[in-house]
């Protein structure tokens, strides 16, 4: 079993994280779109990023020089969740400290707050097998739903779900195929999402991959 602190290339992991106290961390759709296009941004090689200006950036990481491989997502108002792949070391921290530090710093120069944005550290939890693959992405994709914020999960604007069953391009997911190659069309994947008995008992088998950030 590995250490929850480290973390291996070519391996998977549910990364996570929240705003200090349990606070927001994004304040209106503009703050939810600042977080994607600087999380496409360093997907692959460290660049300098304008915290003044803000830019529709191309899809840098899914080169051979890609540092990670972002599988899902779902950004929630107080909390986010990515499910990554490191390819190359020390990958997904470098990844997480430049997204973090220049959200942070975004959300700090817009509202002109003071102290730290995220509680602490992101946390990682290392994915194991296949199984727990799809069964984390699906935790990860029904986070607005359980939380109340929509009665249709294709309704919610911040996470690769939609693009998952309708094949809508998606700038920051690396590769679809590593989740739902494992199902036979978008809309089983859609069912085995939506499947809110089997997610029951599933959860339970999960629980340590996963925490609640609510």
């Amino acid at each position: 079993m590995f250490r929850k602190d480290i973390i291996t290339t070519n391996f998977y992991y549910h990364i996570f994280n929240r705003g200090v106290n349990k606070d927001k961390i994004f304040f209106d759709e503009a703050d939810y779109s600042r977080f994607l296009e600087t999380a496409i941004h360093y997907k692959s090689s460290v660049r300098q990023f304008s915290h003044s200006k803000r830019y529709n950036y191309p899809d840098t990481g899914s080169g051979q020089d890609a540092k990670v491989q972002v599988l899902a997502y779902c950004l929630m108002p107080n909390h986010f969740h990515f499910l990554i792949k490191q390819s190359a070391d020390d990958g997904i921290t470098s990844y997480m400290q430049h997204l973090s530090n220049s959200y942070s710093h975004y959300i700090h120069t817009k509202y002109k707050r003071t102290g730290p944005l995220f509680e602490g550290r992101f946390k990682n939890r290392l994915i194991e097998t296949d199984e727990q693959l799809v069964h984390v992405s699906r935790y990860i994709h029904l986070n607005p739903l359980v939380s109340n914020l929509v009665d249709n999960l294709v309704r919610y604007k911040w996470s690769s779900y939609y693009s998952y069953i309708t094949s809508s391009k998606d700038e920051l997911i690396s590769d679809f195929n590593l989740v739902l190659g494992r199902f036979r069309s978008r809309k089983d994947y859609e069912q085995f999402v939506l499947d809110q008995s089997d997610y029951g008992k599933e959860l339970e088998r999960i629980k340590h991959l996963v925490m609640d950030l609510d």
